[in-house]
């Protein structure tokens, strides 16, 4: 039985003031949660403010993005080890946003998958179609490589340890969300994919996310699917009920 994971992805928001608030919010809104994991992923300025609100709680912190290198002449860019000092054990990897904006490419998440394992932590691996793919019958193919050569050269081991995040481009603040079905489609495809690239052990213990306009009105519907076994949050995290609410699915 794979434990659902919700995180939230608070992207380029909230001070560290903000940041506190939010968090002791979401800390106390979700105390009794059980079963399910839960990860608060804020800016790099208020990493260390929130590690402090979830200090001995049961939500758990994760970073944004992460550098392959650990140390050297890198302005402007963190490493894994720096990111578990602070605290971490989430490292969120090739968002969309990432890839669109900022030249990420698969190969570059594959080095950032391997620097985050190399340091203990988890990577959550995000793959996803635009609305451009998607409707020129490229979703398969975009998502097949995004899986295949972010996860190239790791062991079963590794494998095991990693979570993904499928995240359609086209539902991410749009307001857009992929109907339970269509998920569920990707989710399998990504699943087979997952059994072919590490066997079955690895595809039926790895977990899988949805990201795209989650709420706590469609998340039922969603988790309800045999293959999704949790969100990756954007919008919808940065209030202490809207997250609670989906971590309480």
């Amino acid at each position: 039985m794979r434990t659902p994971i919700i995180a939230g992805n608070w992207k380029l928001n909230k001070n560290r003031a903000e940041a506190e608030v939010l968090a002791k919010g979401v800390v106390e809104a979700v105390k009794d949660a059980k079963g399910v994991e839960v990860i608060l992923c804020p800016v790099f300025t208020a990493l260390e403010t929130v590690a402090r609100v979830v200090a001995g709680t049961n939500v758990k912190l994760g970073a944004q993005d992460v550098y392959w290198e650990e140390t050297g002449a890198f302005t402007g860019e963190v490493s894994g080890s720096l990111l578990k000092d602070i605290g971490c054990t989430y490292v969120i990897v090739a968002h969309s946003e990432r890839r669109q904006f900022f030249g990420e490419t698969n190969e570059t998440a594959n080095k950032k998958v391997k620097a985050v394992l190399k340091n203990g932590l988890t990577p959550i691996l995000c793959v996803g179609e635009t609305l451009a793919e998607r409707e020129a019958g490229k979703m398969e193919a975009v998502v097949s490589a995004h899986v295949r050569h972010g996860l190239v050269g790791l062991s079963v081991a590794e494998l095991e340890q990693i979570v993904i995040a499928y995240e359609p481009v086209w539902a991410i603040g749009t307001g857009k969300t992929a109907t339970p079905q269509q998920a569920q489609d990707v989710h399998a495809l990504i699943r087979s994919l997952l059994k072919e690239i590490g066997g079955e052990t690895v595809a039926a213990k790895m977990r899988i996310q949805y990201g795209g306009s989650v709420k706590p009105d469609n998340v039922k519907e969603l988790m309800a699917q045999p293959d999704i076994d949790g969100a990756l949050v954007g919008g919808a995290s940065l209030k202490a009920d809207s997250f609670a609410a989906l971590v309480k699915f």
